[in-house]
């Protein structure tokens, strides 16, 4: 079993792809794949909304999460998000094998 959070950043003139950019550019991105218990950290473009990036997220365990949600990094990504205005949706699944 492992969870599987989608989040969905939308922005204007092109944020929520500088915020991607940035996200990689810095290492946030891969700090954050390297966290143990991180399966999967991987952005995505929108064909359908050029102003919304995808980011899937997966983990091992609820508790790998919860220690993701308490980490240092989580207040990059906060700050990331306000500098870049973004609004974010997310979908939450656990994956059963």
């Amino acid at each position: 079993m492992s969870f599987v959070v989608n989040i969905y950043y939308t922005g204007r003139d092109g944020s929520a792809k500088k915020f991607m950019e940035e996200m990689t550019a810095s290492g946030t991105a891969d700090k954050i794949r390297a966290e143990e218990g991180n399966l999967r950290y991987e952005y995505f473009l929108s064909a359908s909304d050029p102003e919304t990036v995808l980011l899937i997220d997966e983990w091992t365990s609820e508790e790998a999460l919860d220690a993701h949600h308490k980490s240092p990094m989580m207040e990059v990504i906060a700050d990331l998000r306000t500098k870049y205005r973004l609004k974010m949706k997310v979908e939450r699944f656990v994956r059963t094998k």
